[in-house]
């Protein structure tokens, strides 16, 4: 096996070597026997191992058994103890999603503050079957049945092409120390069901069945690098950007087929889950919306409008007369001007006597009206935004211009008609709208 995974490591990891590299280890047979094989290939290593305290003593024994044997060996050891039922009462959650968590949130926070280039697991070949089978009972796209990558940003797993009886088989024939994790032998949780009284029938059913269902996954694996290489072209294609949103054409989308399967791939990356919601919005009025942890999705006539969620806050920002503000949502430069230059939508020309400073920067609000430049009378801002075809998500983004209670310019859109310069006035400000 040392073989192999020298081999490996050399054709697949070759950017592990000479790296400072973190060792996910438990002290179980699979971390131990990960420790010895990148001491045996020579890579540089230390060891963090995470106490969750969920086993009472045999929990802290093997924490025990993890830094001897880092003191025997001269490497380096980092053990933190975790609090899980506190996260569990603040986050909610399964225990085992808990530790899960904790655990790569800690191995982040060693590999910046340490300097650590990699973090190493020793996810193996049987761990990738029970990650498909309980995928597959769950429900999943092809996504989901094609395992655990080998690679994960800094998170590496060089043991997925070999079995645990590899693993088994190693540590016995070279003396490998580990400890047993008494939680593995119980049928609590849902992997352990699989791993004792699943795989073992199907590894009977045939004396390749492992061997089988990796090569199998590796099919899968292609063929969903097909599939993201198609949809990322259809992305180009459809999803028109437009500042911060994808403006996605309802007909071009409808003309593809089968729907539902394109609809999944093309915006399961945003979020989304409830698909049914998400295909009735093609036939839906405009304004509705579809809303992920992320995004939102908003029918606007003939399109989809794509846009990350945003927990908006009602706030003003105060704008003064003799000074220019680059640090509001939006910078704007205020001046004082001899005349009146060439207008434009993102400049203003204001009589300075007939503002109130200082001015205030908004989000406009239901209910708002202001009298545009060059007519007779006040407008809602509801009606002049649908004059203007702006869409919902485009109308939340809005800035206003207020002195006191009155709006003075839509920003970006229309200034308002009650400030603008006459021939009476006699000093003028000029605000411009930095893009």
């Amino acid at each position: 096996m040392l073989q192999k995974f020298k081999q490996l490591i050399n054709e697949n990891f070759s950017f592990l070597k000479e790296k400072k590299l973190l060792i996910a280890c438990s002290g179980g047979v699979d971390s131990m026997v990960l420790t010895h094989l990148c001491a045996a290939a020579e890579l540089t290593i230390s060891l963090a191992h995470c106490n969750f305290g969920l086993r009472g003593e045999e929990s802290d024994d093997d924490a025990v058994f993890v830094k001897n044997w880092a003191v025997a060996n001269d490497v380096a050891c980092f053990i933190k103890h975790f609090d899980v039922e506190g996260y569990l009462e603040n986050h909610g959650g399964s225990v085992q999603m808990a530790a899960r968590e904790l655990r790569y949130q800690w191995f982040a926070e060693l590999l910046d503050a340490e300097g650590f280039d990699y973090v190493l697991t020793a996810h193996h070949a049987d761990d990738n079957l029970e990650t498909f089978l309980i995928n597959l009972s769950r429900g999943t796209g092809i996504a989901g049945l094609t395992g655990i990558p080998q690679q994960n940003d800094k998170i590496v797993r060089p043991l997925l092409p070999f079995s645990q009886d590899d693993i088994l088989g190693y540590a016995k024939s070279n003396g490998v120390a580990w400890r047993e994790d008494s939680s593995n032998a119980s049928s609590k949780y849902l992997r352990n069901k699989i791993r004792h009284q699943i795989v073992p029938v199907l590894k009977e059913l045939h004396p390749t069945f492992l061997q089988n269902f990796l090569s199998t996954q590796k099919h899968l694996g292609q063929t969903n690098d097909l599939v993201s290489q198609s949809i990322k072209t259809l992305q180009s294609e459809l999803f028109e950007p437009q500042d911060s949103v994808f403006r996605i054409n309802i007909a071009k989308l409808k003309a593809l087929q089968p729907l539902g399967a394109h609809i999944y791939h093309l915006f399961q990356g945003y979020g989304f889950t409830e698909w049914g919601d998400v295909e009735g919005l093609l036939s839906a009025t405009s304004g509705k919306q579809v809303v992920s942890k992320t995004h939102i999705l908003l029918k606007d006539r003939d399109y989809l409008l794509l846009s990350p969620k945003e927990n908006r806050v009602n706030k003003s920002y105060p704008v003064y007369l003799d000074e220019t503000r680059t640090k509001l949502p939006i910078p704007l430069k205020v001046e004082s001007v001899e005349k009146v230059e060439k207008e434009g939508k993102h400049v203003v020309f204001l009589d300075k006597e007939k503002l109130n400073p200082p001015l205030l920067l908004r989000n406009w609000e239901k209910g708002d009206y202001f009298y545009p430049f060059g007519m007779q009378g006040k407008k809602k801002l509801s009606k002049f935004f649908k004059d203007e075809k702006m869409d919902v998500l485009s109308k939340g983004k809005q800035w206003l211009l207020c002195s006191g209670d009155d709006i003075v310019w839509v920003v970006g859109k229309r200034a308002d008609e009650r400030f603008k310069v006459e021939g009476s006035t006699r000093e003028i400000i000029k605000i411009t709208q930095l893009l």
